[in-house]
């Protein structure tokens, strides 16, 4: 599939990755409706897009659980959010007139050990419902709710190409204090191979991106000494850059002989 000319909803699309992945689609001449939750941000990122060959629009929608869209109210619900999802759509084929693709990019992080003791006390904390539903909503239902509506949409409107693209993580392997964090990335990696074998009849394809470091406000924000350490196990030495997790992105975009796998960017770290 060409980029250039093509609509793509991205999510989570005016911070971290995400904002890097509306630029670079943009510079490659993509019509992009990105979504996140902070107004301002999005308006900074639609200002930095104006000279860029795509077109971008961005509008304040929580993939999980929002009644917003842009500068409507979502009729009230048990599944407000699948509502949300299909405004998302429906704006980008008013705005722009079709859509090709969405990059499911919106995650957030609640860390925290199964269960923690306290060795002064010997009282025990667990990970919290909260913590792990919060986590799970927004990383794999958010992605599960993006991926359906639009693979309903594009069948429905007898679309000939599409492509889905999920953000996972190193993380799905496991990694200690994140269970809720990775299950939910290991989740979307199986999805996104289940959903190649139902989906490719109809021109729909699925790709999986899993990151590791990669450089983003969180980890700009950490002392260098911390972050040495967290480098030092990369046989790369260095933390990723969204541009480079964007490439394959790009690659599975314009690759139609690629669907159900998952790429990883991690620059040869394995964990533990």
């Amino acid at each position: 599939m060409e980029i250039n000319g093509k609509t793509f909803l991205v999510t989570g699309g005016a911070q971290g990755m995400g904002r890097s992945f509306t630029h670079e689609l943009a510079k490659l001449g993509a019509n992009v409706l990105f979504c996140d939750l902070n107004q301002e941000k999005i308006a900074i990122v639609e200002a930095e897009c104006t000279n860029f060959t795509g077109n971008v629009k961005g509008i304040v929608l929580n993939v999980a659980e929002s009644d917003r869209v842009v500068d409507g109210e979502i009729e009230q619900g048990i599944d407000r959010s699948a509502r949300n999802m299909e405004a998302f759509i429906n704006t980008a084929v008013d705005l722009f007139g079709d859509v090709h693709g969405i990059i499911n990019n919106a995650g957030i992080i609640r860390d925290g050990l199964l269960v923690k003791k306290d060795r002064n006390t010997g009282e025990t904390r667990v990970l919290s419902n909260k913590k792990w539903k919060q986590v799970l909503d927004v990383n794999l239902t958010g992605v599960f709710l993006g991926a359906r509506t639009y693979a309903d949409w594009h069948i429905k409107n007898n679309k000939k190409e599409g492509v889905i693209i999920s953000i996972s993580s190193i993380s799905r392997h496991g990694n200690q204090g994140q269970s809720n964090y990775s299950a939910a990335k290991a989740g979307l990696v199986a999805m996104t191979a289940l959903w190649a074998g139902e989906l490719g009849r109809y021109g729909i394809r699925t790709g999986a991106i899993a990151p590791g470091f990669t450089k983003t406000p969180i980890l700009e924000g950490m002392p260098e000494e911390m972050l040495q350490k967290l480098v030092k196990p990369v046989p790369l030495r260095r933390v990723g850059e969204p541009e480079e997790v964007f490439k394959a992105i790009r690659f599975i975009i314009e690759c139609d002989y690629f669907t159900g796998r998952c790429v990883d960017i991690d620059g040869g770290l394995r964990l533990p």
